[in-house]
């Protein structure tokens, strides 16, 4: 386990009040793989709230996950939607624990709004 891992599961709580603003409940399970070894994290969501434990447990959702592609996430350089996608981690059970999850990733860096980029191009044309 990297320590951006440890510190991005310890930055849940404070941030899910910004993030969890739907009607999301449920516990997601995550499991991430690193050669022989298997770290477990047990992600409780509620509306406004998230809190997170290094455990397995009962879970509405599991997420499995390369230890090395997790921190390829948490860093913005890949997408997890595209992960499972293609078939580099997989996930079982609600899936809707997933996408509100996937929300605490950083966006790729150099990504933009569109919204900003037609407000700075309109503001050209003026």
């Amino acid at each position: 386990m990297t320590e951006a891992t440890e510190r991005f599961f310890e930055s849940l709580p404070a941030r899910g009040p910004t993030i969890l603003r739907g009607l999301v409940e449920g516990t997601l399970q995550i499991d991430l793989e690193d050669g022989q070894q298997s770290e477990h994290w047990l992600v409780r969501m509620q509306p406004g709230a998230v809190r997170s434990a290094r455990e397995r447990g009962p879970a509405d959702a599991i997420w499995y996950c390369r230890a090395a592609l997790f921190d390829k996430l948490i860093t913005g350089e890949a997408q997890g939607i595209a992960a499972v996608l293609r078939n580099e981690s997989t996930f079982s059970g609600n899936v809707v624990l997933f996408l509100a999850f996937r929300r605490f990733f950083p966006n790729p860096p150099g990504t933009r709004d569109p919204r900003e980029v037609a407000r700075r191009a309109a503001g050209r044309l003026a």
